[in-house]
């Protein structure tokens, strides 16, 4: 029996995977941006750190998106993401990290899932389908 070669598509998986996850983030970020970051500076401050590391979540949750979005400088956007993800669950969501909500479900599931998400993109990179051809070092 003949498989549908659609599922054998590993450049149309990589487009999918880089849509979720830059799209999800990249409207995070643009909310950042829309309403300002003094409650993540609040949180960062409540953790301890520097509230100037809270500008990273731009970069994290806008600027490293839109790039794998398209698919060009994929492998360092998708650890950028992965660091952004693994920071929001240690300094927004560390006493939550173990819980889960009246379903069963792990409260911070949304943050796991897109930082394993981008670290899939740096591993698997853009593809042919981007900017980039899913050529280049970084790609």
């Amino acid at each position: 029996m003949e498989q549908l070669k659609i599922l054998e598509h590993p450049d149309l998986g990589k487009l999918t995977l880089r849509i979720g996850v830059g799209l999800i983030l990249f409207l995070h970020g643009l909310g950042k941006i829309q309403t300002g970051i003094d409650g993540t500076v609040g949180m960062v401050e409540g953790s301890g750190l520097p509230g100037w590391l809270a500008y990273g979540a731009y970069i994290g949750e806008f600027v490293a998106p839109l790039f794998i979005l398209f698919g060009k400088f994929t492998r360092p956007a998708g650890l950028v993401v992965a660091l952004n993800m693994l920071m929001t669950i240690l300094v927004a969501h560390r006493d939550i990290a173990f819980q889960r909500n009246e379903y069963g479900g792990w409260l911070i599931e949304l943050n796991v899932l897109l930082m394993l998400g981008g670290l899939a993109v740096a591993l698997l990179g853009a593809g042919k389908l981007s900017l980039s051809g899913g050529v280049g070092r970084y790609d």
